[in-house]
């Protein structure tokens, strides 16, 4: 955990460096030098709270056979690997979201939202969480039809950090890619909620985009484990 909070910080440092080079003459894409500190170290704090890459738990346990008995237990193996989830994205708010903010803002001058925005950026980075709990999901229930996600889910990580606004603001790209991208759900994992903080798009706008993605691959989740459980029946499990 501190091993990755130190990497975290490390290449915070050096993104702040490059993002500050591009913006310091003149403000690019409504960025100038405070809103692109806070849009690194938002970002590098968000990534790790929605767990953007790495998460192969139900694949190891459909490759290993134990999804069997997480079926036969009374629950419902979404909600129960949400529930985990939530768990863990409130121990990384503490350890990996919140430091890496500290440590930013007291290095370079840093953009301070007004005190109404803050309930905003709690609620667009619990929507955050839901649609990138949603994504991992169904890339992981794949592995009930290809038994092996490892390729599915390395190019879903290799795409998802353009994809989402992490590695450069969305608003860097041409207004057609913009339009493209912001018709998936990848920029409600970051980009949005770091919208919402900068408040660069109407919030309210922006958290019903993010609402709707949450429910949308939730569900789309919920469809899947029952096709699979049917799965698992007929050959035996």
């Amino acid at each position: 955990m501190f091993a990755g909070l130190a990497a975290n910080v490390m290449f915070g440092l050096l993104r702040t460096s490059v993002l500050i080079a591009a913006v310091a003459a003149a403000p690019v894409a409504g960025y100038d030098v405070p809103a692109v500190v806070a849009y690194v170290w938002l970002g590098q704090g968000l990534m790790a709270f929605v767990q953007l890459w790495g998460d192969t738990r139900l694949t190891e346990r459909i490759r290993t056979g134990d999804v069997v008995v997480d079926l036969h237990r009374p629950w419902h193996l979404q909600t129960a690997l949400f529930a985990e989830d939530l768990g863990r994205a409130g121990f990384s708010a503490f350890l990996r979201f919140a430091p890496p903010l500290v440590i930013g803002s007291l290095i370079y001058p840093f953009r301070w939202p007004e005190a109404a925005v803050w309930p905003l950026f709690l609620l667009s980075s619990a929507l955050a969480l839901v649609v990138s709990f949603g994504l991992r999901f169904l890339l992981n229930a794949t592995t009930f039809w290809l038994l092996d996600s490892r390729g599915v889910i390395t190019l879903y990580v290799v795409a998802v950090s353009v994809l989402c606004g992490l590695a450069v603001p969305l608003d860097f790209f041409p207004e057609w890619f913009q339009d493209l991208l912001w018709a998936t759900p990848f920029p409600a994992l970051i980009q949005a909620p770091i919208d919402v903080y900068l408040d660069r798009r109407p919030q309210w706008t922006v958290l019903g985009y993010q609402a709707f993605w949450a429910v949308a691959v939730y569900a789309a989740g919920h469809v899947v484990l029952g096709r699979a459980v049917r799965k698992v029946a007929v050959q035996g499990g």
